[in-house]
Order: structure tokens, then C-alpha cells, then sequence
């Protein structure tokens, strides 16, 4: 068991227990909204080590996937490429920092500010997968096509023997996933 979970409660919701194996995801399901961003940076936190939650045991820590965000600064001047930004994010010795260039107009010298959200998020994923099987992912910014791109890839992932938690304001996952946790919000 890599995280087990006996209920986090919050003076504005609950998530309920839940455990997470290996070869499983876990889709937690936060709604949409305002609230979805802090919430989300709140459950990562404990997932992945960062933050004590005494009712959640983390026995092999998670990795969040980042977005990308580059400065204002250097996407003026010097924009980060793919290959610098996989020099830089990802182990270069795994099958998965190489990915990214199965989409045929993808190279090196591509500058990651030009991708759209779904090849940029793919591109962090990779990166993220090249050093870790077990993560903590969300697909904000990503259309519906991609968002089940990036499912699909992590799916493969799990099934090698990774695991996976899946932040989410929507319900699409609902019915393909290992365990699908709902937040609770608590009555007033």
C-alpha cells in the first residue's frame, strides 16, 4: 500500500478513506469552481509527502506533475525549449524523454510556449513519468480529447506497476478508474 487514507476533514469539506496500490488509480473527484485550485494544492501536498495529515499514511511518496509556467522575462528573450526543458525535467535514459517527439511537428528546438495545453501538459507528464511510476496528476487546461490522451498514458503507466491519483473537476473518469472518491462538502 503506497498511501492509505482515513478521511481528511476540513472545516469546508471531507474526503472520505481510500487506499492506493500499486497497478491503481485513484480518481478524486473536487468539483468545479473557485474552491478547485486550493484544494487541489492542499491534497497534492499531503499526497506527496510535503504536508502531515494525521489521518493519511504516505508510504512511498507521490510525484505531482507541474505544469509549465516560464517567466515573462525568459519567454521574451529566451524562450525554454523542448530539449533544454527535458535536459533540465526528466531522466534522459527512459524510454519517456523521448515521447514527446512521437507528435510528428514536436523537435528540440520547438519552444515549449508554443504548445498548446495538451502537448505542454503531455510534455510535463513524460518528464514527470521518465523518473516516477507513481504520481499525482490533473488535466486543467487541457479540451476533453486531451485530457483523455493524458488518461490513457497514465492508464499504460499503471498498468507496468505504477499508480496514480487524479485530481478532477469532472466526472469523466468516473467509470474508468480503480477507486473514484467524491469530496464531501460539510453541512453549515
Amino acid at each position: 500500500m503506497l498511501i492509505k487514507n482515513k478521511g481528511i476533514k476540513t472545516d469546508t469539506f471531507y474526503i472520505p478513506p481510500f487506499d492506493l496500490n500499486v497497478g491503481e488509480i485513484v480518481v478524486l473527484y473536487l468539483f468545479n469552481g473557485q474552491h478547485f485550485y486550493d484544494t487541489e494544492m492542499f491534497l497534492k501536498d499531503i499526497f506527496i509527502g510535503n504536508t502531515r495529515n494525521k489521518n493519511v499514511i504516505v508510504n512511498q511518496k507521490m510525484t505531482f506533475v507541474e505544469h509549465f509556467i516560464e517567466p515573462k522575462i525568459r519567454r521574451l528573450f529566451y524562450p525554454v525549449t523542448v530539449g533544454e526543458y527535458l535536459e533540465k525535467n526528466a531522466n534522459l535514459n527512459s524510454p519517456y524523454a523521448s515521447k514527446i517527439y512521437k507528435i510528428e511537428w514536436i523537435n528540440r528546438k520547438t519552444k515549449v510556449n508554443t504548445l498548446a495545453g495538451t502537448p505542454r501538459r503531455l510534455l510535463s507528464l513524460y518528464a514527470t513519468l521518465s523518473k516516477t511510476k507513481n504520481i499525482v496528476f490533473d488535466v486543467a487546461g487541457q479540451d476533453p480529447q486531451g485530457a483523455e490522451d493524458t488518461y490513457k498514458v497514465v492508464k499504460e503507466v499503471v498498468t507496468k506497476g505504477g499508480s496514480a491519483i487524479l485530481l478532477d473537476c469532472f466526472e469523466d473518469m468516473k467509470n474508468d478508474c480503480t477507486k473514484y472518491v467524491e469530496l464531501q462538502w460539510n453541512k453549515k
